[in-house]
């Protein structure tokens, strides 16, 4: 039997080439398998060595694949290609000795656009989706809005579907709805899309980045390329700035969402209709409704941002009206995201558990006119004066948990002295339970409490998921 040189869908032959993957994991491992079985020569190199690992190493060992553990940092002889788990630092001194060798360092999401299109197959258009907060939920409500076209597409990236197995699987797609955090954009040097979005930013993983500007720059990765709209959010100049300094195709047009009357080129809200002036005849004076604002789950104002913004990207692809409103209305968002648990006396318990950073917890409390807040945990670097000075009108009450709450409590006293708060000085997960419960004392009938805690949950909890099941549970209790 005769060999078959294998290649990539831009031509490149894996054959016999020594490629070295950065990390195990939920990245690292499909990597590895897919680039052997394309017929590269591959070295994992890791550094952990506990049980996991080395049972991640085994498998693949036993596919022939060389596992390194316990040593991440040296560049293994011969390399002339890294693929990284798109956690890893870019200050590790693996990829400082790449870069003295010449040795290209690509992400997982880089290694899938190169294989689209691979041994003839058609290669489906990618619309992105990043931001500091409310990427999953956007990039979900495209995906709805796209299947109710009666178009073939996934969720996929950094959540649902891998994009190793979205380009490799045997299930073909007309599109993907891709969402990219900013640690796979900055890995992922020739990603092209045909839309893209930045919805928002704030200050997020700067000990990864190094610098805000770093962090911008790599959510602006997103829009080079773009073959048709770079959406932008209006409320936020910092994204129209990264769609001003994109490299774009020739015709590629700037599309902004906005939550008030939207101009020429805009997708917005006219007396609780979601309109689009932007893929329109004549959009100096036209707009085309798409949907109500009630079609939208649920209306919170960030989420009806998030959802003009998938409309837009949708309306790239071409669309129609109806499919955007069938989208929307068939679309539920995942659990912890401002998710009405219950009412009881009156008060309305909300989860907002995904709320890990200011910037997240600061739209979710603009969401609701009289707030208990219930928030803290793991502060990562973050500081709390202008949340609380926005949101200090609408707060009834706070009660505060966790081990960074007194970063909090500190700001509430600068800018919300007038605000009762309770100081639950304990981070068992046990503390959830009297954190309701001191909320519900703080509520009045009308109120909402309101868990955003603006924090990371790694100091009591096992995820965010976790600690809105321990919110919920508590409330459950009440009730």
């Amino acid at each position: 039997m005769g060999s078959r040189q294998v290649t990539d869908g831009q031509g490149l032959s894996w054959e016999g080439r020594h490629v070295t993957v950065a990390g195990l994991g939920v990245s690292g491992v499909p990597a590895a398998k897919v680039l052997h079985g394309l017929g590269a020569r591959v070295t994992v190199v890791n550094d952990g060595d506990d049980a996991r690992a080395r049972e991640q190493a085994a498998e693949l060992e036993a596919l022939g694949v060389t596992v390194r553990l316990g040593d991440g940092a040296t560049l293994p002889e011969g390399t002339d290609l890294i693929v990284t788990a798109p956690g890893w630092k870019p200050d590790k001194p693996l990829f400082a000795a790449a870069a003295e060798a010449g040795v290209d360092v690509w992400g997982d999401v880089e290694l899938a656009w190169r294989l689209r299109g691979r041994d003839g197959r058609k290669a489906a258009p990618w619309l992105c989706v990043t931001g500091t907060n409310g990427k999953t939920t956007t990039t979900q409500m495209l995906a709805s809005i796209l299947k109710a076209a009666g178009l073939r597409t996934a969720a996929v990236g950094n959540i649902g579907v891998s994009l190793l197995d979205a380009v490799l699987g045997d299930e073909e797609y007309d599109v993907l709805a891709v969402e990219l955090s900013s640690y796979q954009l900055h890995w992922a040097p020739s990603l092209r899309a045909h839309s893209a979005t930045v919805l928002n930013l704030a200050p997020d993983h700067l000990d990864w980045h190094g610098s805000m500007e770093a962090y911008a720059r790599d959510k602006g990765r997103i829009y080079e390329g773009n073959r048709v709209a770079c959406v932008y959010n209006v409320a936020d100049k910092a994204t129209e700035d990264l769609v001003r300094e994109a490299d774009v195709e020739e015709g590629c047009r700037a599309i902004g969402f906005t939550l008030g009357t939207p101009g020429p080129s805009q997708l917005g809200v006219i007396d609780g209709i979601l309109v689009d002036r932007a893929f329109v005849e004549n959009r100096q004076k036209n707009a085309q409704e798409l949907a109500e604002v009630t079609d939208v789950t649920p209306p919170a104002p960030h989420n009806i941002a998030n959802a003009l913004a998938a409309a837009a990207l949708a309306r790239a692809f071409g669309v129609p009206p109806t499919a955007v409103r069938d989208g929307l209305r068939a679309f539920t968002p995942d659990a912890h995201r401002i998710a009405h648990v219950a009412d009881v006396d009156g008060v309305a318990y909300i989860d907002d558990s995904k709320a890990t950073n200011t910037h997240a917890a600061e739209a979710s409390l603009a969401a609701y006119p009289s707030i208990v807040w219930i928030a803290g945990g793991l502060a990562k670097g973050a500081t709390f004066d202008e949340l609380v000075a926005k949101s200090a009108p609408r707060l009834r009450g706070a009660v505060l948990i966790g081990a960074d709450r007194a970063l909090i409590r500190e700001a509430l006293a600068r800018h919300a002295p007038e605000v009762p708060v309770v100081d639950l000085d304990r981070t068992d997960t046990g503390a959830m339970l009297a954190a309701v419960q001191e909320a519900r004392r703080l509520a009045r009938a009308g109120d909402t409490v309101l868990l955003a805690p603006a924090c990371a949950s790694m100091d009591m909890f096992v995820n965010y998921n976790q600690r809105g099941d321990a919110f919920a549970e508590a409330v459950r209790e009440l009730a």
